[in-house]
């Protein structure tokens, strides 16, 4: 019988606190989804004064500018590590047709022809 109480008291339980993290979680997006609205709308209305933009606008920009930055950073550093790369496996392959001894012209052509 214990085991029953203590279920329902725990369900009652979760149950409050899960409606008030969820009711304090939905009125932060709410008011959060409402300020974003009313940039946009003073933006349409030109309320905003040409070259000004609001502060969040401002930090948003930014991010996304560091964003891109990054992205071609790491695309750089991507495209010079497949580089090196495809030299080594050029160097490895060179390596491997002289260890074999297949160094005939058919063999470095078809070696050569490889994407």
């Amino acid at each position: 019988m214990s085991q029953k109480d203590g279920f329902a008291s725990g369900f009652l339980l979760g149950s409050i606190v899960g409606g008030v993290v969820g009711g304090v979680l939905g009125a932060v997006l709410a008011s959060r989804r409402d300020t974003v609205e009313e940039e946009e709308r003073e933006i349409n209305n030109g309320s905003v004064t040409a070259g000004k933009v609001p502060a969040r606008r401002k930090r948003q920009m930014r991010s996304a500018a560091g964003e891109d930055l990054e992205m071609e950073t790491a695309r750089r550093s991507l495209e010079d590590k497949i580089a090196q790369l495809n030299a080594t496996i050029d160097d490895v392959r060179n390596q491997l047709s002289n260890v074999n001894g297949s160094s005939s012209p058919t063999a470095e052509r078809s070696m050569s022809q490889d994407p």
